[in-house]
């Protein structure tokens, strides 16, 4: 009984202690952080967008955590400078993403700002990038005979439109364009308390 004592109590000691150093101390470093003075809230058309890029699992091959040049070539690559804490108050929940199959986000509004490259890449990503392993999103675009009033058409290298049809956006991938040409975190970093720029 008395091993199985210790035991226990080293699992709580050291519960305790995994838990004070992950969740308590960062908490308390961070819990006065504000907004950097270039960081907009989302509208409600990224907001809508950001709910797509989650549905529709961009999390799982994208991150917006661009690293250190101590850490990773991410600069070198052209996807802007390190993150910091305060890139990500308006974010809830945080989209960092675990994995790079793709690109880093964080900065793809500044990197590809035009809406037509968007609504393209996301209806054929090949035609922008190939050979490219990112699936397309047939499914956020409507093939029409002809565009309508209020139709946003999506303009197409040759070769990539349906022959005698137009691609026409659904609101739902316009909102994700919104919110990926949101995705703009070019401003100065401020530095992390008690760190450095």
């Amino acid at each position: 009984m008395e091993n199985e004592l210790k035991l226990l109590t080293g699992a709580m000691v050291a519960l305790a202690l995994a838990t004070s150093t992950l969740v308590v101390i960062p908490y308390l470093q961070l819990s006065d952080l504000k907004p950097a003075a270039g960081l907009k809230p989302y509208t409600a058309a990224q907001l809508r967008g950001r709910d797509q890029y989650i549905r529709n699992g961009c999390v799982y091959c994208h991150s917006q955590q661009p690293r250190d040049k101590a850490q990773a070539p991410d600069a070198q690559r052209g996807w802007g400078r390190a993150s910091v804490a305060a890139d990500y108050y308006y974010d809830n929940p945080h989209l960092l993403g675990t994995m790079r199959t793709g690109p880093d986000l964080l900065n793809i509004g500044a990197r590809q700002p035009s809406a037509d490259w968007q609504l393209g890449h996301l209806y054929q990503p090949r035609a922008y990038t190939p050979g490219s392993i990112m699936p397309s999103y047939p499914y956020l675009f409507d093939i029409k005979s002809e565009a309508e009033s209020g139709d946003r058409v999506v303009t197409l290298p040759p070769g990539y439109t349906p022959a005698g049809k137009v691609v026409v956006a659904k609101p739902e991938v316009l909102d994700l364009v919104q919110y990926l040409l949101g995705l703009d975190r070019t401003y100065p970093a401020i530095p992390a308390p008690g760190g450095k720029k």
